[in-house]
């Protein structure tokens, strides 16, 4: 089964276990993929901590794809895949971008809540916190990859 757009196919079902969701370059579309990822999450049997955690980390992907990666064009997509193999959800978030040269260092929490510092810069910290796995890959020409995993219960 195949969800349609006036952007074309916009969620495809790929097999059982496996989920894509072809996303315009916009802000708030992101709001699609939490909402697809969380749904699937809960019918395979995530817990809602689990899934909040999947929906944050999602969110966060799916908007530094947007802003950095695809740097804002609106003729550029972000393709958003999740596959559940019975133990562990993974989702990629792919851009069409040229990728980041070097991973930002962890923030100074601190300082942002005492708005010593801006509120942004958060996204990567987030998702590396509430995720299990998460690594950042090129994919030749055509853009890059954030790949994220999520175990069916917290390890640590």
């Amino acid at each position: 089964m195949n969800v349609t757009s006036d952007q074309g196919e916009m969620i495809r079902f790929l097999d059982e276990q496996t989920l894509e969701v072809n996303l315009p370059n916009k802000l708030g579309y992101e709001r699609i993929a939490m909402d697809c990822t969380a749904s699937f999450a809960r019918i395979v049997g995530f817990v809602p901590e689990r899934i909040s955690d999947l929906k944050t980390a999602v969110a966060e992907a799916c908007l530094n794809a947007m802003e950095h990666g695809n740097r804002g064009r609106s003729d550029a997509r972000v393709i958003v895949s999740m596959n559940f193999d019975g133990q562990t959800f993974s989702v990629s978030v792919m851009d069409e971008g040229e990728g980041i040269v070097e991973l930002p260092e962890d923030p100074d929490i601190e300082k942002k809540i005492e708005r010593l510092e801006p509120p942004r810069g958060l996204g990567i910290f987030l998702i590396r916190r509430l995720m299990d796995h998460v690594e950042f890959n090129k994919l030749s020409d055509q853009g890059n990859m954030l790949r994220m995993v999520l175990k069916m219960s917290r390890s640590h």
